[in-house]
């Protein structure tokens, strides 16, 4: 990892690392299909996602049978692990392979490892999907694209867990969906929603109604694609309130977007700011504000000081 990479916010041009992101994503679509094959179905599909390590990302434990296994993406030594409860392993190197040779890769270094396990080989939520195990086209990965990569969702994660303290209603873990590729954290008023109309990309309907059943706000890190063509962090409600997209919101640089119907601040302003960590929580803080007061969230019930470490929460 090169010393600029090892940097907090470092840069991340889109371009540079374009190819790469695109296989990172292909392969990440792949473990997160082997966590969703083998663990039972957990509300708004968070048995699904990763998260995020000092290395880069894991799946956490995932069940089989009486034992359990995990597997975890290294970004600075840039290996794919397995590990099991029974104190094997597995491991190969990411660079050199294509979507279709990481596919054939993991699935042999499972069955060594006596994980039985398919998964439905189709992409989700991106435009013409190809079969994981014919996908040779996308096979990019730069080290130093994965560092930089991996430095902001660690600082990322960071700050998304801060912002989560301040909240006692429900909420979600900070944790990356495989099928956007971003790293989010949601909080919820506890009304139901109105059923969402589905419509993903080669995602079932039924799985964003699941997701999508109560009312949200939720916010966090994207590498970007599409409309918002660079990364950036990202603020939504769902169900919209009326006011939601016209609130004013902090720093001068966020905006409300609307081709993708979200509040965007781009992560190069974050990285430019004084106070990075700062200029992060005043945007989180602020569209969420946005959404509870426009949608009439129940606040001084849902609300806490920010969590502090070693300081009990006072009650």
């Amino acid at each position: 990892m090169s010393s600029n990479s090892r940097i907090a916010w470092p840069e991340l041009p889109a371009e540079a690392w374009r190819d790469t992101y695109a296989t990172l994503h292909l392969w990440t679509q792949i473990v997160g299909k082997i966590r969703l094959t083998k663990s039972p179905w957990l509300n708004h599909s968070w048995h699904v996602t990763l998260y995020v390590t000092p290395r880069g990302l894991t799946t956490s434990p995932v069940p089989d049978g009486t034992r359990t296994f995990q597997i975890d993406f290294d970004f600075i030594d840039h290996r794919l692990r397995i590990s099991t409860s029974d104190g094997v392993h597995r491991h190969f190197p990411l660079p050199g392979h294509s979507v279709a040779s990481f596919h054939s890769a993991i699935m042999e270094a499972l069955a060594e490892l006596g994980i039985s396990v398919a998964i439905d080989e189709m992409p989700n939520e991106l435009p013409d999907p190809i079969r994981f195990s014919q996908d040779t086209a996308h096979a990019s990965y730069d080290p130093d694209a994965a560092g930089r990569l991996l430095q902001i969702l660690v600082n990322s994660d960071r700050v998304l867990k801060q912002f989560r303290t301040g909240f006692l209603g429900k909420a979600s873990p900070v944790h990356f969906f495989w099928g956007s590729f971003d790293l989010a954290v949601t909080r919820f008023s506890g009304r139901r929603a109105p059923r969402h109309p589905g419509g993903v990309p080669n995602l079932p309907d039924a799985v964003a109604h699941e997701a999508y059943s109560h009312e949200v706000s939720s916010a966090g890190f994207w590498p970007g694609s599409g409309a918002i063509d660079y990364p950036a962090f990202y603020s939504y409600a769902y169900p919209e309130p009326a006011g939601f997209r016209t609130a004013k919101v902090r720093p001068d640089a966020a905006f409300f977007s609307e081709a993708v119907g979200e509040f965007i601040l781009p992560y190069d302003d974050v990285r430019k700011a004084d106070d990075p960590d700062k200029a992060l929580l005043d945007f989180l803080n602020s569209t969420y504000e946005a959404a509870a007061n426009a949608a009439k969230w129940d606040r001084e019930a849902l609300e806490c000081d920010p969590g502090r470490p070693g300081v009990v929460r006072q009650v």
